[in-house]
């Protein structure tokens, strides 16, 4: 008997649709730019791989050098997407990656990591936290990878991160904490728009985690119930909303669970009014870019 290629067993909007054959197709594919020197900012921009039998690669990002060559410190990005879309290697990325680098006088690597639904959570998380302990490697000055032993201070490392990539920079400082990660310092942790869960089920979430109950009962979707919260390694910690953004109360939730956790360090928030979630990257014109980056600039300096 032939199967009906075209009925579909799941359907979340905006992001993907499963059929009964198994095809997923997304409601939006991820533009590709080669790497090279961005126009704007002189940055320069590298593609590696990070892991050849798991195909992991990551884009770095070398801002313009005057002067004597001096170590920077380096910003470790994930990238947001709903743990489903994205890539370090999209047009958006390059062009804010280029800006905070160039901005926040920092080097920048942003990893790459397999996505749901075909690669099922918790696989972006293990490769998240493996593309740091690939960064760890290069502590000696003889990594794998020229532009870190050359440009990058691994005594000051920002981890940051977008929407999904925000829960990603969360559960890496969290882990590199737990393991006692050798090799990396990390001194900052930037997180924009996150996503954490709730107390109802999250049916989205469910469907690329089937291990996972969808609710804040999991500590990779509540922080504050994550028995190593305490664990974390940085001295700040950064969380940023938008005023319209459905996910604003998650943000909020995770800011007061930081300040509430005892872990040791500052938490400041930051509000965007009237925006939506990452409007800095659907919204290109808007005036508010300008103030969001900033605090972020400011908060990522360090000397």
């Amino acid at each position: 008997m032939a199967t009906d290629n075209t009925e579909i067993s799941h359907d979340f909007p905006s992001f993907f649709k499963v059929y009964k054959d198994g095809r997923v197709e997304r409601y939006w594919n991820t533009d590709f730019v080669e790497a090279g020197v961005d126009t704007q900012t002189g940055v320069q921009s590298k593609d590696v791989v990070i892991s050849p039998e798991a195909n992991a690669k990551a884009r770095i990002f070398l801002p313009k050098i005057d002067g004597p060559a001096k170590k920077l410190p380096l910003l470790v990005h994930y990238h947001g997407g709903g743990f489903c879309l994205g890539s370090p290697f999209a047009s958006a990325f390059k062009t804010f990656l280029s800006t905070l680098a160039t901005q926040a006088n920092v080097i920048a690597v942003s990893i790459d990591y397999r996505l749901a639904p075909e690669h099922k959570l918790p696989a972006a998380y293990d490769d998240s936290l493996a593309g740091l302990r690939w960064i760890a490697e290069h502590s000696d000055g003889k990594g794998p990878e020229p532009w870190i032993n050359e440009h990058a201070d691994l005594g000051r490392v920002i981890l940051a991160g977008e929407s999904a990539g925000g829960t990603l920079a969360h559960y890496v400082a969290v882990q590199a904490g737990a393991a006692g990660l050798a090799g990396v310092a990390i001194k900052r942790l930037l997180i924009v728009h996150p996503y954490f869960g709730a107390k109802e089920p999250d049916k989205f979430y469910q469907y690329m985690c089937p291990t996972s109950s969808g609710t804040d009962d999991d500590p990779k979707l509540n922080p504050a119930v994550d028995p190593d919260l305490l664990k974390l390694k940085c001295d700040a910690v950064l969380v940023c909303v938008a005023e319209k953004d459905g996910l604003k109360g998650r943000g909020l939730a995770y800011y007061g669970a930081m300040k509430k956790s005892g872990w040791g360090g500052t938490v400041d928030l930051h509000e965007t009014k009237g925006e939506d979630h990452c409007f800095h990257f659907f919204n290109p014109k808007s005036e508010n870019i300008g103030p969001l980056m900033k605090k972020m600039v400011d908060f990522i300096q360090l000397n």
